[in-house]
């Protein structure tokens, strides 16, 4: 039987967190005070500005209202400007933020076509950028916060300014997010007051897998007694609005506690929700044309109707599917307008989900290749649907695995479980998504064809040695697992020909190749940069500590030079990067901090 450890008590220091699930379309936020003894409990925040009162929805509409620049209101109070010309909505500004390795999906032939929806995101308003948006709406949803644990809370107030100052703030982020967004959202979080400066963030700023968080917030609500013991294999597919995040665990223990590990590199597509309300859109704006209701905000109207409604009915069966837009005067019966009333076919509204099945399909087969499941967890607002989960059994109940959902409803799964993480941390070891490496310079060598190839990039290195830059050294392979104390130690060697009287900043780009085959080579021969190749990020420093270490040397051709020797310890295996260099000062070991840098800004 396996027995979680949820219910042990918390042993530290006091700490109050939270956890931020900011989603394409719906958004939510959890938190936990706690204390030496306690058992933590994870709240959702359920009562927003603008809510009726006593709904107790612990999701927010994730768009904010704009006027001539101007944030004006966020969330569900912003959904009454929708319509209103005056105003200029953001929404589905998630969306902005994905990398381009998220727009491109894998199909794998023995399922679906290969051909994938378009989804046009929409323009932030005029003169806004998406930094000025984020900010505006994590500053809204953490007062939200902060006056729902205030008026909620025994004692709420004095907590919250007892503790806000050391507050561990979680956000759970897409699988395919990397050091790019990770900085994008701290730098956004100082800028909202969340935090006060970047040394703040980086110590109490986490980030965590939307897969991950989901997965502890499944162990925790489902039976895993039942079925979760010692080598099983199962898998976790959290179905936003605009991603599709899988990963397949191995539980490594069951007792005293859960301990899972990651299997292979986790999937992250674009898919879900907002694609099937694209095509939604679509299919009704060419319905439409023509007629007295063809307008944008018309289609909208009912647009919000499908979402909410007739898209979380449908499960495959209904040969007529209901959209309830306007009132009972409203009939146009060449247009198939009944009182009100269009509906879609049964076809109709299988080919709204297409794209997005297809894509959640592929992804799944691509992370269960060559492993057999017996259940696929489904998590996540677009995880609800009984079409997608019935696609999906379609599929996978021919292997032999169940498609599961959770005893309780699943759109806040990632915002609880980010919080549930904090103090749980059931995953030890997590797989590379892809291979990470850096640049090295090798002597030239006549006799390799890739030197010869790069014979025009060849330079006289300070120590007297011909050397061709571009060689990909290979520190991580993809799906390599890594548990949560795996780091590399890189020692370097700067040569310089005259000893200097200072030392200059230290910088190491830290690579990562995308392709599926491996590559000896981070650039093509004339020196650029490789399709697949980019720039993770850089590790930086200062080397001014260093200077008495420069010692003179002789190259193997007899020339002298000075050289510096130091190591970088880079930590890969927790949620984010960290780094550190170490060098001798006579006979003892000195340390420094080492900065890690985005590869480009967002």
């Amino acid at each position: 039987m396996a027995d979680s450890g949820f219910n042990t008590p918390y042993r530290g220091q006091e700490k109050l967190i939270v956890a931020f699930d900011i989603g394409s379309t719906q958004s939510a936020v959890s938190f936990m005070h706690a204390y030496n003894g306690s058992i933590p409990t994870v709240r959702m925040v359920t009562r927003w500005p603008g809510q009726p009162s006593g709904s107790g929805d612990s999701k927010i509409p994730t768009i904010v209202a704009y006027k001539n620049g101007t944030p004006v209101v966020c969330g569900v109070e912003a959904q009454d400007y929708v319509a209103d010309d005056a105003y200029e909505i953001a929404k589905w500004f998630k969306l902005h933020l994905h990398p381009d390795s998220m727009k491109v999906s894998d199909q794998p032939p023995e399922y679906g076509s290969s051909e994938t929806a378009q989804i046009r995101i929409p323009e932030l308003p005029s003169g806004v950028t998406l930094m000025q948006v984020y900010v505006a709406f994590m500053s809204y949803i953490f007062k939200a916060t902060e006056d729902f644990f205030a008026g909620t809370t025994p004692n709420g107030v004095a907590i919250w300014q007892r503790l806000q100052h050391d507050m561990v703030i979680v956000m759970a982020i897409p699988n395919g997010w990397d050091t790019q967004q990770q900085e994008f959202l701290k730098r956004a979080a100082i800028e909202a007051g969340m935090v006060s400066s970047d040394k703040d963030a980086d110590l109490r700023i986490e980030f965590i897998s939307e897969a991950e968080a989901s997965v502890h917030y499944v162990l925790q609500k489902s039976n895993n007694q039942t079925w979760l013991r010692k080598g099983v294999m199962f898998a976790v597919t959290d179905c936003g609005g605009s991603t599709i995040d899988s990963t397949l665990y191995e539980c490594k223990s069951a007792h005293p506690r859960i301990i899972l590990e990651e299997v292979v590199a986790s999937e992250c597509v674009q898919a879900g929700g907002v694609f099937v309300d694209a095509a939604a859109y679509t299919t009704l704006a060419n319905r439409l044309r023509g007629s007295s209701h063809e307008d944008k905000d018309q289609i909208l109207e009912m647009i919000d109707v499908f979402e909410k409604k007739t898209k979380r009915l449908f499960d495959g069966t209904q040969n007529v599917n209901t959209i309830q837009f306007g009132g009972r005067t409203q009939t146009d019966r060449s247009y198939g307008i009944l009182n009100g009333r269009i509906s879609l076919s049964r076809e109709e509204m299988a080919s709204t989900f297409d794209s997005a099945i297809v894509r959640t399909v592929n992804s799944c087969l691509k992370l269960l290749r060559g492993h057999k499941i017996q259940h696929l967890i489904l998590v996540g607002g677009f995880g609800e649907s009984p079409y997608l989960r019935k696609r999906l059994g379609d599929v996978f109940g021919r292997q032999g695995t169940e498609i599961v959902t959770v005893e309780e409803p699943t759109k806040k799964a990632a915002a609880e479980g980010a919080a549930i993480w904090y103090t749980k941390q059931l995953v030890i070891g997590r797989a590379a998504r892809v291979n990470i490496g850096i640049d090295v310079c090798p002597m030239y060598d006549q006799r390799d064809k890739g030197h010869i190839a790069r014979r025009g990039l060849m330079y006289i290195d300070a120590d007297g040695c011909q050397r061709i830059p571009g060689r990909f050294e290979v520190w991580i392979t993809k799906d390599f697992v890594m548990n949560s104390d795996f780091h590399k130690v890189y020692e370097c060697r700067n040569h310089y020909a005259d000893r200097p009287t200072t030392l200059s900043q230290f910088s190491l780009p830290i690579l990562a190749w995308s392709g599926d085959n491996p590559t000896q080579w981070v650039t093509d021969p004339q020196g650029a940069l490789l399709p697949k190749m980019k720039l993770l990020c850089r590790v930086e420093g200062d080397l001014t500590p260093l200077l008495p270490s420069l010692r003179q040397r002789a190259g193997p051709n007899g020339t002298r030079y000075w050289c510096l020797d130091y190591k970088v310890l880079i930590s890969f295996g927790g949620t984010k990067l960290k780094a550190r260099f170490q060098w001798m000062e006579g006979r003892s070991v000195r340390e420094g901090p080492l900065s890690v840098v985005p590869g480009s800004a967002v």
